[in-house]
């Protein structure tokens, strides 16, 4: 069994800014639980297409029923891999995300594609997938439940901490400034083009 999420979101911002935002998004105020990221590859290929692939670190705090199933030793970090690919001809950029520890208490494989609208003006659409797993025999159905919960929380952290490098680049927030507080400097960037689908 494995958990699905797919949702549409209208960014309204031009791809060049959404791209631009998705590279400067770390550090933010929203995604404290980033702790670093580091580019390992990098390679623009002959049809002028971006690829890179990013390490992240990311804090990976167990909810309390696994801390009683699970070793006390078990580490509290997630390391998760960032696959990009950047078409500036069809202006899309399509990242795939995985974690590469812990992939037995639970797997989370993220696919998304931020496309230039073409209905539009100055709007970016993004399509969000997510696939969660688990292989913990007896637990695995708690444990997606608990993961799908976690990635919907995670989600809306994330394109929090999108809106915010968006409106830096726009020069809304600066660092120090009253309006860099959280949530108060950030014009409403984003609206929902269609209602979240989950499927077991």
């Amino acid at each position: 069994m494995v958990k699905y999420f797919a949702n549409n979101t209208d960014i309204r911002s031009t791809w060049d800014h959404v791209v631009s935002a998705f590279w400067q998004r770390y550090p933010n105020p929203f995604s404290t639980h980033v702790l670093t990221e580091d580019v390992v590859y990098r390679e623009v290929t002959a049809d002028h297409r971006l690829l890179s692939r990013r390490l992240l670190m990311k804090t990976n705090r167990l909810p309390r029923w696994a801390e009683r199933i699970f070793p006390p030793g078990m580490s509290r970090f997630v390391y998760i891999v960032e696959d990009s690919i950047l078409d500036p001809v069809n202006r899309t950029l399509t990242t795939y995300t995985w974690n590469l520890n812990h992939t037995t208490l639970m797997s989370v494989e993220e696919r998304c594609v931020f496309q230039d609208s073409v209905e539009q003006p100055a709007t970016t659409q993004l399509k969000r997938e997510a696939w969660i797993s688990s292989s913990v025999y007896g637990f695995s159905r708690p444990i997606q439940e608990f993961g799908l919960a976690r990635f919907k929380s995670n989600q809306v952290k994330a394109m929090k901490g999108l809106e915010y490098a968006l409106s830096s680049l726009q020069g809304t927030c600066h660092a120090g400034d009253p309006g860099s507080i959280p949530g108060q400097c950030m014009p409403q960037l984003f609206c929902s083009a269609s209602s979240p689908k989950y499927y077991i």
